[in-house]
């Protein structure tokens, strides 16, 4: 494929290292003389010097043949411009990095859809989404984040004595909207069919409107499930995204912050969270937060030393679980040593996402789930490609499942009566191995 990555920073050289192991070809545009050079020293990419919003610019690293633009700057207008240009002038698809989460936000503005972009990534909520995959074990944040935070994801353990243990899906009569996602139990985790039957102790996973989930959840359960306690040291956007994919569920999350000017901007959105100023450098401080009485502790601050030692002390403390968000490649080998149980690297995070993003055809976007054995797709449906042609009760998807539709701005869980149309969105659950059979349907 032909690429066109837009900054030559630390993240747009990474990726581009990645891409050109892959065997693209890739061009790297930057105002930076300096940082171009040094990126021509280590990777075999084209390069130009230029804005890249400026579309002489663009034209001159050949954006009209792109198969892809990549907005990778530190600056999220440049990127926003320069993808929203970029597809004007003729690539087949443009994805903007940005850094503030506002612009991922589109409750009030839709960015994405405003400046014509497929897809609006954040390293720092994409980070959020890793770590809290490594909590959740349904793993299906990859949902939420594709529909952009419109249905709710809910997972349930399933008790021995509810209405719902021994009883075939298609006989639950779940309400219009209301889709059961996974099915999950100790050994694995599978998307269910129509004939599929539940059993004692697994858990189900519901999409759907939240007034809709609330109707159903008795069938599943008859107690509220006792919550896990969860701390996340550092309130910087990670620690931020993080704490809002856990609020909600079953988690008490408290957010540790040092500075009181932060701390009253998380305070004031994040209503559900205890917001604490606390130094995390300072082991008292750690004690006084009662760090040592949680389930979970989560190191999220910007410098990898400080979650490296704040995730120590919260062992020593006597925290059962410890994540850690870790930059450099060089600690990997330490964390396990220290007692850091996961540790995940932004870069990674966003070079997994990018990969499986290049290729050509209807895919938006994509991202694993269930350890890597089924996946989420984004996909957009075109002009009169066969699933437009029959409710989705008539169409055999192969172990695949549309979890929602995204039509003209307005998310919805489809019934077995909706129609796909052209222009739609669709976010389709598969296991991983029928991923380009599903695809076919798009095409």
């Amino acid at each position: 494929m032909n690429i066109v990555i837009l900054g030559a920073g630390t993240v747009g050289t990474s990726i581009a290292e990645v891409l050109c192991a892959a065997q693209h070809n890739v061009c790297v545009v930057d105002s930076s003389r300096t940082a171009l050079n040094e990126v021509e020293e280590h990777l075999d990419v084209r390069t130009v010097n230029g804005s890249a919003c400026d579309a002489v610019t663009l034209f001159q690293a050949g954006i009209s043949s792109a198969d892809l633009c990549l907005g990778l700057s530190s600056t999220d207008e440049v990127n926003l411009i320069g993808c929203s240009i970029s597809k004007a002038m003729g690539a087949s698809r443009s994805i903007a990095r940005v850094f503030d989460h506002n612009f991922l936000d589109n409750s009030t503005f839709d960015y994405r859809r405003h400046f014509q972009i497929d897809q609006v990534l954040s390293l720092e909520h994409l980070t959020a989404l890793e770590l809290a995959r490594s909590i959740r074990i349904q793993q299906l944040f990859a949902v939420e984040n594709f529909v952009r935070g419109r249905v709710e994801v809910q997972e349930i353990a399933v008790e021995s004595d509810s209405k719902a243990v021994g009883v075939p899906l298609k006989d639950l009569k779940l309400p219009q909207g209301v889709r059961i996602g996974l099915i999950s139990n100790s050994e694995h985790a599978y998307i269910p069919g129509a004939n599929d039957v539940i059993r004692a102790n697994e858990h189900v996973t519901l999409i759907g409107e939240t007034d809709s989930l609330e109707k159903v959840k008795s069938l599943f359960e008859h107690r509220t499930p006792s919550k896990l306690n969860v701390m996340i040291a550092g309130g910087g956007e990670i620690g931020y995204s993080l704490a809002k994919l856990l609020t909600g569920g079953r988690y008490n999350v408290t957010l540790l912050e040092s500075n009181a000017e932060r701390c009253a901007f998380l305070a004031d959105r994040l209503s559900s969270v205890t917001v604490l100023q606390v130094d995390i450098a300072r082991r008292a401080e750690l004690e006084e937060a009662r760090v040592g009485k949680t389930d979970i502790f989560i190191a999220a601050t910007g410098r990898d030393e400080d979650n490296i030692i704040c995730g120590v002390e919260a062992r020593e403390l006597g925290c059962r679980q410890i994540m850690a968000v870790v930059r450099r490649s060089d600690y990997v080998n330490v964390l396990g040593k220290v007692g850091i149980d996961v540790a995940v690297s932004p870069r990674e995070v966003m070079a997994r996402q990018i990969l499986g993003l290049v290729e050509t055809g209807p895919l938006i976007g994509q991202s694993e789930i269930c350890g890597g054995e089924a996946i989420v797709c984004e996909v957009e449906v075109q002009e009169n490609v066969p699933i437009t042609q029959k409710p989705l009760s008539e169409i055999s998807l192969p172990s695949g499942l549309v979890v929602a539709i995204e039509r003209a701005g307005y998310v919805k869980v489809p019934g077995a009566k909706d129609k796909l149309q052209a222009g739609d969105i669709a976010v389709i659950m598969t296991q991983k191995e029928n991923r380009q059979e599903i695809l076919d349907f798009f095409r």
